[in-house]
C-alpha cells in the first residue's frame, strides 16, 4: 500500500539539473548500453499527457518497454486535473499503481505539486520552463557525434525557451559551451542566466547569429510558435524571421564537420531551411530517436536510486 507521506529518498527529474554532473554522465553512459537492468520488469510507469506528443509518446512507451515494463499513457482529459480531482490526488492515484509518472503538461508548477506528494518518482516529460528528456537526448547525440561533450561548443539560434533552457543548464553540468542568439525579449533572463551559471559555465548571450556559430561543434533551433503560444504567432514570428533563421549561408559560417539540430516538429523555410532540416549535417532523426535512449537510460539510473 502506498503511503500517504512521500519517502524523503523519492528522487524527482523535473530539470536537468535535479542530476548532478557526475549523475548526467552515467545517465548517458546508461542510455547507450542497449541492454539495461530490467528495472520496470513486472511494474507500470503512467504517462500523462496534457499535451500531446508523437515523439515523447513513442519514445517513453518504448523505453518502459525496453525497461521490462507496462506503459499506461493516460490523456488529461481521462483524469481531469483540477478539475475531477486534484494534480494532488492524480499523483497519490497513479502512484497505487506505477513505479514511476511521467507528466507532459502546460505549467511547470503543476509538476511540482505533483512531485510534493507523490510517493513514486515524478518525470518531466515537458512543461512551460522545461524539457529534460528532450537535453538528454541532444546531449547524447552530441557524445556519440565528438565522443565527449565537454568542451564542445553549442550554439542555439532562436528563442530562449523550455527547450533551450534545459539544454543550456544540461550543456554546463556536461562541461560544454553554450551560446544563444535571439531577438531582444526573447533572451534569458537573470535568473535563467544565474541558473545556469550554477552549473559552472556560464551561458553566453551575443546578438549575431553569425557570431554564435562560429566555431560551434553544434548549431540548434526550434519552432519560433511553441503549442500554447498561437496567440503570439505573429509578433514572434515578425521578430524572428530572416535574422534568426538557420540557413545554408549560416551554416557556412560554423565548421565542416558541425551538425545541426532541432528537437521538432520543425517549419521549414522558417527556423530552418529545407536544405539544413534535410541536409548532410543535419542529425535530426539521430537525435529524435535518441529521445528514446536517453529516457531509457534516465528511467534505468533513477529507479535504480529511488
Amino acid at each position: 500500500m502506498s503511503s500517504t507521506t512521500p519517502p524523503a529518498s523519492i528522487r524527482h527529474i523535473l530539470e536537468v539539473d535535479d542530476l548532478s554532473a557526475d549523475e548526467l554522465l552515467q545517465v548517458l553512459d546508461l542510455s547507450s548500453d542497449p541492454n539495461p537492468p530490467k528495472a520496470l520488469e513486472g511494474k507500470g510507469m503512467a504517462l500523462l499527457f496534457e499535451k500531446p506528443s508523437a515523439r515523447t509518446r513513442h519514445s517513453m512507451e518504448m523505453a518502459v518497454v525496453q525497461l521490462g515494463g507496462h506503459p499506461v499513457s493516460v490523456a488529461a482529459a481521462e483524469v481531469g486535473i483540477d478539475q475531477r480531482e486534484s494534480a494532488e490526488d492524480v499523483a497519490r492515484t497513479l502512484a497505487c499503481f506505477h513505479a514511476a509518472i511521467g507528466a507532459r503538461v502546460k505549467s511547470h508548477s503543476l509538476l511540482r505539486r505533483m512531485a510534493t506528494v507523490s510517493s513514486v518518482p515524478v518525470v518531466n516529460m515537458l512543461s512551460d520552463q522545461a524539457h529534460p528528456l528532450q537535453a538528454l537526448a541532444d546531449l547524447l547525440t552530441v557524445k556519440q557525434e565528438f565522443g565527449e561533450i565537454s568542451g564542445c561548443r553549442i550554439a542555439f539560434v532562436g528563442d530562449a525557451n523550455n527547450v533551450s533552457r534545459s539544454l543550456a543548464i544540461g550543456a554546463g553540468l556536461a562541461g560544454a559551451q553554450f551560446v544563444i542568439s535571439g531577438p531582444p525579449g526573447y533572451q534569458f533572463d537573470s535568473v535563467d542566466l544565474d541558473r545556469i551559471a550554477a552549473t559552472g559555465i556560464a551561458a553566453e548571450v551575443v546578438d549575431e547569429p553569425i557570431e554564435a556559430v562560429a566555431g560551434a561543434h553544434v548549431v540548434y533551433t526550434d519552432v519560433w510558435v511553441s503549442m500554447g503560444e498561437e496567440a503570439q504567432a505573429s509578433e514572434k514570428i515578425d521578430a524572428f524571421a530572416g535574422r534568426y533563421s538557420v540557413s545554408e549561408a549560416l551554416m557556412g559560417q560554423a565548421d565542416a564537420d558541425t551538425i545541426f539540430l532541432h528537437c521538432l516538429p520543425a517549419n521549414p523555410g522558417q527556423e530552418a531551411s529545407e536544405e539544413v532540416l534535410y541536409g548532410p549535417q543535419s542529425r535530426i532523426w539521430q537525435q529524435a530517436e535518441n529521445r528514446m535512449h536517453a529516457a531509457r537510460g534516465l528511467l534505468a539510473w533513477l529507479l535504480g536510486v529511488s
